[in-house]
Parts: structure tokens; C-alpha cells; sequence
């Protein structure tokens, strides 16, 4: 057995069969939320159910151009959770900060879906960043890159 740690490794002592579902979970609301938003840059007229719900139908150039931003953001998002749990690319000591600072982050969108004055963003979009940014927590915290 070998009992050298490779950097960059996942040390499966830390790592549960929990992990992987988390990932793909967490993963999966945040490629949604990339497809929502990239529909809305293409000119999805959904504008009052998005961005606080104070726009109507399709939303003006710069809050399209704010959900083109949003898309790739939340891609990349995906990628580091996914990589973070091991199911893509090399694993990498910077995923450490990030996954949590991901987690944070959807928590803090949380908030703002049920500050919104958009029934959507309050009764959806929350539960489903909540749940995202628990399903991260978990990935965050059960993984361990030495």
C-alpha cells in the first residue's frame, strides 16, 4: 500500500459515497440556472420572473447582457463543484476556496430570490439555490485535496 499522498489528489478517507450525488446535484441546478439565463440573453421574454422581477417580458441590452455573463459564470460554477468531487479534470488545491466561496455565494443568492418581488424567484429559484448551495456544502466538506 502505498502511503505517499499525491498533491492534487482525492483522499478517499475524507470522501463519501454522499459526494457524488452532491456534485451532480449541485452541478445540475447550476448548469439549469446557465440555460435559464442564457435563454434569457437570447431574448426569452420571461423578464418579470428574473433579475428582483422588475422587467417586462424580454429584458433591455445591458440585463441581457448581464444574463449572458450569469450563463457562463454559472457553467463555470458547475465545472469547479464537478471537479471538486472528482468527476471531471484533475483535482487542484484552488478548488478548495472555491467550492466554499461557491456555496456562500448561492446561499446569498438564496436571500436575494426571497427578497425578490417575483413570486418565481421567491417560491423556486430560492428553494433551489438553497438546495444547491447545502448539495455544495456537502461536496466542500467531504472532500479533502492533499
Amino acid at each position: 500500500m502505498n502511503t505517499t499522498a499525491r498533491i492534487g489528489t482525492l483522499d478517499s478517507s475524507t470522501s463519501t459515497a454522499a459526494v457524488t450525488p452532491a456534485a451532480l446535484g449541485a452541478a445540475g441546478v447550476s448548469l439549469a440556472f446557465a440555460c435559464l439565463q442564457a435563454a434569457l440573453a437570447a431574448g426569452a421574454p420571461l423578464g418579470e420572473h428574473v433579475w428582483g422581477g422588475t422587467h417586462d417580458r424580454v429584458l433591455p441590452t445591458g440585463m441581457r447582457m448581464a444574463s449572458a455573463g450569469a450563463a457562463v459564470t454559472l457553467t463555470m460554477v458547475a465545472a469547479v463543484i464537478a471537479r471538486r468531487a472528482g468527476l471531471i479534470g484533475q483535482p487542484a488545491r484552488w478548488l478548495t476556496p472555491a467550492t466554499w466561496s461557491i456555496a456562500g455565494l448561492l446561499a446569498l443568492n438564496t436571500v436575494g430570490n426571497l427578497a425578490s418581488s417575483s413570486p418565481v424567484e421567491r417560491l423556486a429559484f430560492a428553494p433551489a439555490t438553497a438546495a444547491a448551495s447545502a448539495l455544495t456544502v456537502i461536496v466542500a466538506s467531504r472532500t479533502r485535496h492533499q
